[in-house]
């Protein structure tokens, strides 16, 4: 996860608009505790049949995001796939596709999403409006598959765990905010457990001989967000990122500045935002000095190095952190300044 991925995420969800959504509307039929709310350790709930019933609205839980952050940090690609990636990250990811406004493809995670399912079929909705069909009807995968953008998928149980393959990508997407491609050769390898009511566990494993030289797994935890229903985010509709993707990385580099490691310790510690839609579930960035270099860690993850423009401002991958100081000189919380707006994050 980058702090640019992040903050898109946390604007979409403030900027959608929240008339008639039923975003506080309880959600019918689900266990609860004595004081009301959602009891999350309940039983898992059953299907007809004795599956497992892993429909819900269900939500990246931020305490685990560094786990996965770490798993995607992990990539091993061909060099011209690394060589690639490295292009879109100088240009500052012009052609993500959440700045072209197309489907993520194999990208596409429950950042905010709903599952329904059926015997036959089991159905992932997004809030941008794209949708998997996983067909659980013991049907094969296709063998010549026209590829499209979410590819094909098929499911099995194996136990108490659902075993979704997944193949017929094209060859358009980004495995991850870096960049990096693949090719049509892509299969996908999903399990997804339900260990209690109100969590959900999947692991994705990525193969493909043509862009990465080994298997990718990539692990990631959700928990069910009850008492509300999706916001619709049409991404044309108002898009406004592009414009503003101007220039280079290298642009920002050229104008590096050097602060004093004492100025950098100043900023050292942990800094909160919390998303209104959750503020109980606040993402925490975790800001270090590691020689003479500021580092961004975000939710216990992997830790990246900022690149200093000023005293004060420090630049990632398209997007400026700005720490802010009270009259007496303490640093009070930090700014992230990106396309998509700027976010306030108190320092603990």
């Amino acid at each position: 996860m980058t702090l640019r991925s992040c903050a898109i995420v946390l604007f979409s969800a403030m900027a959608g608009p929240a008339v008639a959504q039923w975003i506080n509307y309880p959600t019918p039929g689900i266990p609860r505790t004595a004081d009301g709310k959602p009891n999350l350790s309940a039983p898992v709930p059953k299907m007809a049949d004795g599956r497992p019933d892993l429909s819900g609205m269900w939500r990246v839980k931020q305490a685990t995001a560094g786990e996965t952050d770490k798993a995607m940090q992990a990539i091993k690609t061909q060099p011209w796939a690394e060589e690639l990636s490295k292009k879109r990250k100088e240009d500052l990811g012009r052609e993500n596709m959440g700045v072209l406004c197309l489907p993520f493809g194999p990208r596409a995670d429950f950042g905010v999403g709903k599952i329904v399912q059926t015997p036959g079929l089991l159905m992932m909705l997004y809030e941008d409006l794209t949708y998997r069909q996983i067909f659980l009807d013991g049907r094969p995968l296709p063998k010549d598959p026209n590829p499209d953008w979410m590819g094909y998928s098929v499911g099995h149980w194996e136990g108490d765990t659902l075993v979704v393959e997944s193949a017929g990508y094209n060859d358009k997407t980004w495995l991850d905010d870096d960049g990096h491609p693949h090719s049509e050769e892509l299969r996908v390898t999903e399990r997804l457990r339900r260990p209690d009511f109100g969590h959900l566990e999947l692991e994705r494993t990525l193969e493909d001989p043509k862009a990465l030289r080994q298997k990718w797994v990539i692990p990631f935890k959700f928990e069910y967000d009850a008492d509300t229903e999706m916001i619709e985010y049409v991404c044309a509709e108002n898009e406004r990122d592009r414009s503003h993707l101007v220039g280079k990385a290298a642009d920002d580099l050229k104008n590096e500045v050097a602060v004093p490691v004492e100025t950098l310790k100043q900023y050292v510690g942990t800094y909160e935002f919390k998303p209104p839609e959750h503020p109980e579930d606040p993402v925490p960035i975790d800001i270090s000095v590691d020689g003479d270099k500021l580092m961004m860690m975000l939710s216990g993850g992997a830790k990246y190095p900022l690149t200093a423009v000023s005293q004060t401002k420090f630049f990632f991958q398209g997007t400026h952190l700005e720490f802010v100081k009270e009259e007496g000189g303490r640093v009070t919380h930090m700014l992230i300044r990106g396309v998509e707006g700027d976010f306030k994050a108190p320092r603990k």
